[in-house]
């Protein structure tokens, strides 16, 4: 079974200039998911998508496959992940004549993932028979709303001690796995039945601004010194 990892990776970033490859615990960022990729057993190839010659170069130092350079009009601020993914697939069955089945999209901001944690991913979606698998974390919170200038509670209705209050399940961003079918003849990410691969917070920290950062590698150094 072809099973293709794809890593989007813009040049552009508004919150942290140069995000992807700035450096964490003295390495590129978008370095980890590559390194945790390549362990992956069930995966045939690793490609980083990018419109950027720096990050192509660094990309390929670390191993990943940078077949082609995305098309700038897929690297804008507001260019959704979607078509990025669809050119990829269409680019590799078009010009190397390698159809995948499964689809795993991963990112660079996500470097504490772990390679287990993919092969779950994808085992979960060939033994339930998903169409599409996505990394969640438990949410207990309380939410409210704004409504027409007043508060409103929309979860939990009745309050009741955590422990017995169900959980809401938060989308942590961190891995996707779809059938390739839902993402090219369905045009989405995530559908038709769904699975979740349910994961810890501190695996789930995605990069998104500075202090990010700074957490990411107090948990690197916690394992580093054999904490868990």
């Amino acid at each position: 079974m072809n099973i293709v990892a794809i890593i989007p990776a813009r040049g552009g970033s508004k919150g942290t200039p140069r995000k992807n490859i700035k450096t964490l615990y003295g390495k590129p960022l978008i370095a980890y998911i590559i390194e945790t990729a390549l362990q992956v057993k069930e995966l045939d190839k690793v490609i980083v998508s990018t419109e950027d010659k720096e990050i192509l170069e660094i990309a390929k130092e670390h191993g990943a496959e940078v077949p082609f350079v995305r098309p700038k009009e897929l690297a804008r601020d507001d260019t959704p992940t979607l078509p990025v993914l669809q050119h990829a697939i269409k680019y590799l069955e078009d010009q190397e004549n390698y159809s995948p089945e499964i689809v795993v999209l991963l990112y660079a901001t996500s470097p504490l993932l772990r390679a287990e944690r993919v092969s779950e991913a994808i085992r979960i979606l060939k033994d339930g028979d998903f169409d599409s698998v996505l990394g969640v974390v438990e949410d207990r919170g309380h939410y409210w709303t704004e409504k027409g200038g007043d508060y409103k509670r929309i979860y939990p209705k009745i309050l009741k001690n955590r422990q017995f209050t169900k959980p809401l399940f938060k989308e942590n961003g961190s891995i996707y796995a779809f059938k390739r079918d839902l993402l090219m003849k369905e045009d989405t990410l995530v559908g038709g039945k769904i699975g979740f691969l349910i994961m810890q917070k501190e695996e789930s920290i995605d990069i998104d601004e500075p202090l990010d950062f700074e957490i990411a590698e107090f948990f690197m150094m916690r394992k580093e010194n054999g904490k868990n």
